[in-house]
């Protein structure tokens, strides 16, 4: 089996078949590739759409959820040289996606490779430009940046390194600054894109940048931002956002949310750096579950 694409989910039956549908499309010049699906509790028809598309389903305790678990568990139920981690509110944006995001591993240039993300017309305006600066933006993100929305890893590099379990997020950089020392290589896969569909309300927002802050403190012990900094963050990505919707004429009608995106994501951020790597269950709850 030459690759495995493992997809994490709960509740994600408004783009799942989708996506699914999509996977079932790519064109993989004849290379055998399965899905696995790792299933967190969803209540909705989630288990029913992977069911009718052929998918094998594996089970993970909401209670025991974490995002380096669950892939864990799917890592361990797949069977292909090559690991595939995609978001289940994604959708590949054309049928070469595997292939291209696969290739860099095949060809032994990489051995954790991301793909680019974008938008689509439900997202919101300031994540548009979130997305265009990490992924098509002038400076590259850190060396150890991967984001396993859209990432493949060698399965034999998995077995030997495993992700964190106890992280709150950003396994995927967590792995991929260990991975560096031993000299493998981490990067970017070209023409692997997908859209990133992020239906959430303004504080989902914030506690996604806030338990990614709190990862973020595993990883680089150092970073943590003072209230200045929270200030200074807002109103910069405030004044850059407007000046983008302003140059399209949409500027009125944005506005607001803009506000409202750069104070929840940079709120988020400076709690989460502050706070304790230590979990509550109340919290580990909201983090991996909100559900306001």
């Amino acid at each position: 089996m030459d690759s495995s694409v493992v997809i994490r989910t709960y509740n994600e039956s408004r783009y799942l078949g989708e996506l699914l549908g999509k996977i079932a499309d790519q064109d993989m010049r004849g290379l055998p590739y399965e899905v696995v699906v790792v299933d967190s509790g969803s209540t909705d028809a989630t288990l029913d759409i992977a069911q009718r598309h052929g998918c094998r389903i594996t089970h993970i305790r909401k209670e025991d959820f974490t995002f380096g678990r669950s892939l864990n568990i799917g890592c361990e139920a797949a069977r292909g040289r090559h690991l595939i981690f995609i978001s289940g509110h994604c959708v590949p944006c054309d049928n070469h996606w595997l292939y291209n995001l696969t290739q860099p591993l095949r060809e032994e240039r990489l051995a954790y490779a991301y793909g680019g993300q974008c938008g689509r017309d439900s997202t919101k305006f300031s994540e548009h430009q979130v997305f265009e600066q990490t992924y098509h933006g002038r400076e590259k993100p850190h060396p150890y940046f991967v984001n396993n929305a859209n990432a493949a890893l060698r399965q034999d590099v998995w077995a030997e390194h495993r992700f964190d379990e106890t992280l709150s997020g950003l396994e995927d950089m967590h792995l991929g600054k260990r991975l560096l020392p031993v000299g493998l290589k981490v990067g970017f896969a070209e023409d692997a894109e997908v859209y990133h569909i992020h239906d959430e309300s303004w504080s989902q927002v914030r506690w996604r940048y806030e338990r990614e802050a709190v990862a973020l403190q595993a990883i680089d012990p150092s970073l943590h931002m003072s209230r200045r900094d929270l200030v200074r963050c807002i109103a910069r990505s405030v004044r850059m956002d407007s000046r983008k919707a302003r140059a399209q004429g949409i500027l009125r009608k944005e506005l607001l949310d803009i506000i409202r995106f750069r104070v929840c994501q940079y709120w988020g951020s400076y709690v989460g750096s502050r706070a304790s790597r230590r979990l509550s269950a109340d919290t580990r709850r909201r983090y991996f579950y909100p559900t306001t």
